[in-house]
């Protein structure tokens, strides 16, 4: 063969070797090359209300000073403190004025979250470890009117977390996350995804790891400074100290120090709702400690923190975060599927089938060349 037409097979290799990828990635691939997530300014927030507990004084090992867990059902606000302060649960209406307090049915160790169940009972996660020593956490079960309620300890397959926010997806599966200094943090529920009526009491139920909660793709080098408090600022968004679900149980939230990150869960599954990643990030406003977070029955989503030896801080209101995330993720769809098709027919049928033209073409200009 002429040296001329070795080297139009070789072209015509080539040309094919490095279209097919592209071919195939197109019309395999429902996802766009470029996905953003919707940012949310931490101007957006507004405050609320702050606590007060002045006109019903407060029990002992109780305080608001300490604000880590927050529900808003039925159209009060229930808070708790974190270790030290968290024997009772404060019942505040809508002005955050403490109506009365509701004494846990069992003493805890650390809790860290509350979340609200379908049963609507409200679900407490004595789940804090800063040592990462303990063999068993908890969930508390209590009702909202009366207070009654029981343990329900629970077991991690491999060894002991700390942990600082609870889930309840609308099945009743609760989801704990666990709070990493590095890394992702990890998700486990009740073996074989028992719900909350399913566990043992006082137990201990074990759990399963089903996944991780990562963020770290969303924290860009410009975000190292936000944040409040007092942990270093890099660690600020991948330190989860909260969780909430939203209502109708389709949009989950999970805190950190700096960020809030929500995400769609259309069908309820919130750990498929993790593993596809967040769609909106908002920053939150500065919070000298920020634990907590809940989202009230109209979609608004609500953080509050701690005091850290001063004032207690308003409870900050993102207003129609639910409706915000499930706006952008009708528009993913649409873009994901609008993406699909026309990639499938740029890469699949116009590069492809160039590809073909020129192999063709190359070689039918090697024989000709040959001859």
């Amino acid at each position: 063969m002429p040296d001329r037409s070795r080297w139009s097979a070789r072209v015509a290799v080539a040309v094919l070797a490095a279209c097919t990828p592209l071919a195939a990635a197109g019309a395999g691939s429902a996802e766009p090359f470029f996905r953003d997530q919707t940012a949310v300014d931490a101007s957006e927030f507004g405050p609320l209300c702050t606590p007060d507990d002045s006109g019903v004084g407060t029990p002992d090992e109780a305080s608001l000073e300490e604000l880590s867990g927050l529900v808003s059902a039925g159209g009060l606000l229930y808070a708790v403190g974190d270790s030290g302060s968290d024997r009772a649960v404060a019942v505040m209406d809508g002005n955050c004025a403490v109506q009365r307090w509701l004494p846990l049915p069992v003493d805890p160790y650390d809790v860290e979250d509350m979340a609200s169940g379908p049963d609507g009972r409200l679900w407490l996660a004595d789940t804090g470890d800063n040592g990462r020593r303990r063999d068993t956490v908890a969930l508390i079960a209590m009702d909202r009117d009366t207070g009654a309620g029981e343990l329900h300890r629970l077991t991690y397959p491999d060894g002991p977390h700390d942990a600082e926010t609870v889930l309840v997806q609308n099945d009743g599966t609760p989801l704990i996350v666990t709070k990493e200094v590095f890394g992702a943090g990890n998700v486990y529920r009740p073996a074989e995804g028992a719900g909350v009526g399913g566990l043992a009491s006082p137990g201990p139920t074990p759990l399963e790891k089903v996944g991780t909660l990562d963020v770290a793709e969303t924290n860009g080098a410009d975000d190292a400074t936000t944040g409040s408090g007092t942990t270093a600022p890099a660690l600020h968004s991948t330190m989860f100290t909260g969780g909430a679900v939203s209502a109708d149980g389709t949009v989950a939230a999970v805190r950190s120090y700096s960020d809030v990150f929500l995400f769609s869960a259309p069908d309820g599954d919130l750990a498929a709702a993790f593993a596809a990643g967040p769609v909106v990030r908002a920053h939150v406003p500065q919070q000298p400690q920020g634990e907590s977070i809940a989202f009230t029955e109209n979609g608004d989503l609500l953080i509050a923190s701690e005091a850290r030896e001063g004032p207690v801080p308003p409870i900050q209101a993102l207003p129609g975060a639910v409706s915000r995330v499930q706006q952008q993720a009708r528009t993913e769809t649409v873009a994901d599927e609008a993406s699909a098709h026309s990639s499938g027919t740029l890469w699949g049928i116009g590069i492809a089938g160039g590809a073909v033209v020129l192999v063709v073409g190359a070689g039918f200009l090697v024989r000709r060349r040959a001859r």
